[in-house]
């Protein structure tokens, strides 16, 4: 008589095994965090920089093209037209609001983003809530000036602290990444063209708010410096930055 074999025990499934769940739960990859390398090219990215085809700085498509540029001049062009025709502040400031208001409904009617559209009309109506409540014409463009300090102490931190704004803004645009910061003349040249966007927001402080201490004699100039000194000078001085920050040529290897 042959004895019959022992069956060997089942092997549970390593699903059934105590702990298994656990672990494979552990082995779950974590949720992916953000480099830093990420977070400043998104930051280029909401400055509103572009690339053009051969690689350089588009800087009519990153002032915001035609229509972005329009769109920051001619709300306060219409006030400035209004008011000197007029001299009716509310009727000024309605006209600003309704322009303002009117680009933003046309970025609506095209689908695009309306940070840039919403961003102005929120510029302008806090302008207008102001010159409305002083009466005063000139108090359009109070925070403008508070902007643009706001823009200078924030760009003078970041060369401070080594991470200078035109590097966070251009390095991505030219490959570069973050790598440029292991670089101390790349470094410094970021630093440099920091400082010339600086200067031109400390520009428009030096010339505008002397104007707008003149009251209402200065109105007419410091609408018109306001406009000269918006948009064309902003491309202006990124263009220039561009340049001054250009990495120097690879040398050719000689055979």
């Amino acid at each position: 008589m042959t004895v019959p074999e022992k069956p060997e025990p089942a092997v549970p499934p390593a699903a059934a095994l105590p702990g298994a769940a656990k672990q494979g739960r552990d082995q779950e990859p974590a949720a992916v965090q953000p480099t830093v390398a990420q977070l400043a090219e998104g930051y280029a990215a909401k400055a509103g920089l572009h690339r053009s085809g051969s690689g350089n700085i588009d800087v009519l498509k990153s002032a915001g093209g035609i229509q972005g540029i329009a769109e920051s001049i001619l709300p306060g062009l219409v006030f400035l037209v209004t008011f000197t025709i007029t001299r009716e502040l509310p009727l000024a400031l309605i006209c600003a609001l309704a322009v303002a208001a009117a680009f933003t409904v046309v970025r609506l009617v095209q689908r695009k983003p309306l940070t840039q559209a919403l961003a102005g009309i929120a510029g302008v109506g806090v302008s207008a809530w102001l010159a409305n409540s002083t009466g005063k014409a000139e108090d359009f463009y109070v925070p403008g000036f508070f902007t643009n300090f706001a823009y200078i102490v924030a760009m003078s931190i970041s060369i401070a602290v080594r991470w200078p704004f035109a590097g966070l803004i251009f390095g991505f645009i030219r490959n570069e990444g973050l790598d440029w910061r292991k670089d101390p003349a790349r470094v410094k040249a970021y630093q440099i063209g920091t400082w010339v966007i600086i200067a031109v927001l400390a520009l428009r402080l030096l010339v505008q708010v002397p104007l707008y201490f003149m009251g209402e004699p200065g109105f007419a100039a410091l609408a018109t410096t306001r406009l000269l000194m918006g948009a064309p000078l902003y491309i202006l001085g990124i263009w220039v930055a561009w340049l001054l920050t250009r990495p120097a040529p690879k040398p050719t290897p000689t055979a």
